[in-house]
């Protein structure tokens, strides 16, 4: 269910001025990027789909830190197999940071309910995803405040060659302007938008006729499909030793999913009546906290090669196994 179908257009926005733009660009990326999951997701929660809202926001979560980082890893290794590639460490390790806390926030809830310790029973774990929710979303205020206005010089790409070296090549690849490339993000978003229904309604058919379980298509196929333009951005710009803008597209969506975008859903059911949590279940509680753990490590040194996409890849494809053969269990059973 990710909407990021616009990606290939925000770095067009990047092209004018990447020193200045990074942020901006990548925040754009990804704002565009999960608007649509957002409308998918709000969408799903007017037909009761809680479920379905959690595991699709998981995997798109999953498939961003996995697979399309790991393949951008991988490729531009292969491309640069003569150099140690390079990235910000600073603000990968702000995002991991920031992954890690989402974790919390959806790990306790988690916890609360299996482990049978809640002070009112079936009502603590959704005021704790409630309250939860709240301080994410101050979090991650404080955070774009941070990127943008505070600390904006901690996160200029690494090995920029200065004002005229850098900027120079960049002018030459203009093909659209900061506007026109916004107003492209917002017309397709928009579109993507309409066909969200289609595509909620379509999940429970699509199950039944592939004979696979929810979970599974929630969780690994539609993420895949969805992805694929981030896919293609990612790669583009690991080809091009552009590793900061591949980090912007692959952990800097996931951080939003994480710390903006689900605890929006929660607030969102609340306004609904809708009892949305931050309670994922057991299993994909521990999937994401094993994830961001992988990542953070591969992350911490500040470099990049293909052995660490490599290592990425395997891993989600040990993931899309285990939700192959998970079966979800049904709300309210322990």
């Amino acid at each position: 269910m990710d909407g990021s179908s616009s990606s290939p257009y925000w770095g067009l926005l990047l092209r004018q001025n990447v020193s200045v733009m990074l942020p901006i660009g990548g925040l754009l990326n990804a704002t565009f990027g999960n608007a649509t999951e957002m409308i998918i997701s709000i969408y799903a929660l007017k037909s009761n789909m809680i479920r379905v809202v959690q595991q699709s926001l998981l995997g798109s979560i999953l498939s961003n830190m996995l697979l399309v980082l790991g393949c951008a890893f991988f490729t531009g290794g292969l491309a640069h197999y003569k150099k140690v590639q390079v990235f910000d460490k600073a603000a990968a390790v702000v995002n991991s940071g920031l992954l890690l806390m989402a974790v919390m926030g959806i790990l306790f809830p988690a916890v609360l309910y299996f482990t049978h310790s809640e002070v009112h029973q079936g009502k603590s774990v959704l005021s704790l995803s409630r309250f939860s929710s709240c301080i994410m979303l101050l979090a991650y205020a404080s955070y774009l405040f941070f990127q943008l206005r505070s600390q904006q010089n901690v996160y200029s790409p690494v090995g920029e060659g200065g004002e005229n070296g850098e900027n120079s090549d960049v002018e030459e690849d203009l093909e659209l302007t900061q506007w026109e490339a916004i107003i492209w993000l917002a017309i397709l978003t928009a579109w993507v938008s309409i066909l969200s229904g289609y595509l909620v309604d379509a999940i429970q058919g699509a199950s039944e006729s592939l004979n696979m379980s929810v979970a599974f298509i929630s969780v690994i196929l539609l993420p895949i499909v969805g992805n694929a333009a981030e896919h293609a951005s990612a790669i583009m710009f690991a080809v091009k030793d552009k590793l900061d803008i591949t980090i912007g597209v692959a952990i800097g969506s996931s951080t939003q999913i994480s710390m903006f975008v689900i605890p929006f859903c929660v607030v969102v059911g609340w306004c609904m009546g809708k009892e949305m949590d931050l309670n994922f279940q057991l299993f994909e509680t521990a999937t994401l906290f094993i994830t961001v753990l992988v990542v953070a490590f591969m992350m911490q040194e500040g470099t990049s090669n293909y052995f660490k996409g490599l290592m990425l890849i395997l891993c989600y494809l040990i993931v899309a196994a285990s939700f192959f053969v998970h079966v979800d269990p049904k709300s309210g059973d322990d």
